[in-house]
């Protein structure tokens, strides 16, 4: 089995190798939206209906998933295991809520810690909690995967969600428990869309960090990196602009005849550089991610800049960038900047989001500390068709589901989402960050970070800002919670109604 998922990836490395063409500029490796780190391929079970415990209590199970959702083809009937997990220890038993955190673009495992947001509420919510892997990530592959990405979207993501949640309610006798989505980032655009298409199965969703207009020109393509841009100049002036003036420096070494040896000795890469752009690609993504997960206690940004800052004689101004680079990454790495990577299964999934209906025309204009290099959608295109024989549909997300003039649509039917923003993260740029109506609001902190307040709590290192906005979100959560039971308490029989795990009957509840 290990054998033929290597097979299948270095044939299909193969071909995207062998087919690139020129027309790949730089930018188009944008920084991923995951609130957790990429991670490695794994082996895909057998088992495909069974659920394990682990030692901590967790159910690991896997739902025998439909292949396609929305054809009736006989390939549109095959199906694959999608693996899901639940922890039950804080359940209050039938119809009590349940929490599920829609996973996105890498393998379930990490979310369980990233998304600690779930386990600390558990309690207080009695609920059942429940991590979905999306599709085409982790363990969930359809077999033939690549040969069938057709498949691969986050329709097909969004229906993999209800079938599973129905069928978890179904085999758990939770009918009428109130079901709250959660996601970060991408699964966070995937929480919002999951409540407005299927109101019928989700009451509320928690959307982290997600950047639902950065499609289709509704945001300004340059606003990621003018934020970035923003929160350096903030933390220091001076790195500010050593970071900027640092882009002509590499040209110029670079232009000489010995010049990208000397970069690559001055930055102590991995292997020598092959052009000047391998370097400031790696440094803009550097400063990107460090902006992104600007949260503390460490504060990466702040880090950057006292390695660029730190006062030391006669430094010219590439050696104080390569003093940020190990601030950031540590000295305890023996190079820098062009490793050789592993393609997971995360990257390679998320470079065909983009080149399909994911296309977020993130660039770079000229009011920031990076050189100007503006999203190009022709040659993002190329490149896609050069790579996956497919042209990518940049005006399908908001055609499927809405992001133009949002506030005015919005108000109008929906209800019951929160879009939750740290304005220090660059993707709040794209996100919800005004109410929309008294039950879609934003929850928004000038500090925070990318999906800071969906991850665990701390109490000893959370500032009271990140704590007061936690508590805002399970305040509205928990007036949903409620406002779900009065409902079903006057439009059901009272007598077989549980909430929170408690019977419901006309005289306690009057």
């Amino acid at each position: 089995m290990m054998f033929q998922r290597l097979f299948l990836l270095q044939s299909f490395l193969l071909f995207s190798l062998t087919t690139a063409t020129a027309t790949a500029k730089r930018l188009n490796t944008i920084p991923r939206h995951s609130p957790i780190g990429p991670r490695v391929w794994r082996d895909q079970p057998d088992k495909t209906t069974s659920c394990e415990v682990d030692e901590e209590g967790f159910e690991t199970c896997f739902y025998n998933q439909t292949l396609d959702h929305f054809n009736y083809r006989p390939e549109s009937y095959d199906t694959f295991p999608q693996r899901y997990v639940i922890n039950s220890k804080y359940w209050g038993g039938a119809n009590a809520s349940i929490l599920v955190y829609l996973g996105a673009e890498a393998s379930i495992d990490g979310y369980r810690d990233a998304a600690g947001f779930l386990d600390d509420n558990a309690v207080q919510f009695k609920s059942l909690l429940v991590f979905i892997e999306h599709r085409y990530y982790g363990h969930s592959f359809p077999p033939g995967a690549w040969g069938k990405r057709g498949y691969f979207s986050s329709a097909q993501a969004l229906a993999d969600y209800a079938a599973i949640i129905i069928d978890i309610k179904e085999n758990r006798s939770a009918q009428y428990s109130p079901v709250i989505v959660i996601g970060g980032s991408y699964g966070g655009m995937l929480a919002s869309w999951f409540r407005l298409k299927y109101p019928h199965i989700a009451l509320g969703a928690l959307a982290s960090s997600a950047p639902i207009l950065y499609f289709d020109d509704i945001t300004p393509q340059d606003a990621y990196y003018s934020v970035v841009t923003k929160e350096f100049r903030e933390a220091s002036e001076t790195c500010y602009q050593t970071i900027k003036t640092s882009w002509s420096e590499i040209d110029e070494l670079a232009s000489k005849p010995d010049g990208l040896s000397m970069l690559s000795t001055k930055f102590n890469t991995c292997k020598n550089l092959t052009d000047a752009s391998e370097l400031k690609d790696y440094l803009r993504l550097m400063y990107a991610y460090a902006a992104q997960n600007n949260s503390p206690p460490t504060y990466p940004v702040n880090e950057v800049c006292k390695g660029i800052d730190d006062d030391a004689s006669g430094d010219d101004i590439l050696s104080r960038i390569f003093r940020g680079v190990v601030a950031y990454y540590g000295n305890q790495t023996s190079c820098y900047v062009n490793k050789v990577a592993y393609q997971s299964e995360a990257t390679l999934g998320w470079s065909w989001q983009r080149c399909s209906e994911m296309v977020i025309p993130l660039g770079v204009g000229d009011n920031s500390m990076f050189q100007p290099n503006p999203f190009n959608l022709t040659d993002h295109i190329e490149r896609c068709k050069s790579l996956y024989g497919v042209r990518p549909r940049p005006h399908w997300v908001t055609t499927y589901y809405g992001g133009h003039d949002i506030k005015l649509i919005l108000q109008r039917f929906g209800s019951n989402i929160i879009f939750s923003n740290g304005l220090r993260d660059p993707y709040s740029s794209g996100g919800v960050l005004n109410n929309i109506s008294d039950s879609i609001v934003a929850v928004t902190t000038v500090n925070g970070s990318h999906c800071l307040d969906i991850q665990r709590a701390n109490p000893s290192t959370d500032p009271d800002w990140l704590v007061m906005q936690r508590k805002k979100e399970v305040e509205i959560i928990e007036g949903w919670i409620t406002q779900y039971y009065e409902d079903l308490y006057e439009f059901k029989d009272p007598f077989l109604i549980i909430r929170g795990g408690t019977k419901v009957d006309a005289a306690v509840s009057g």
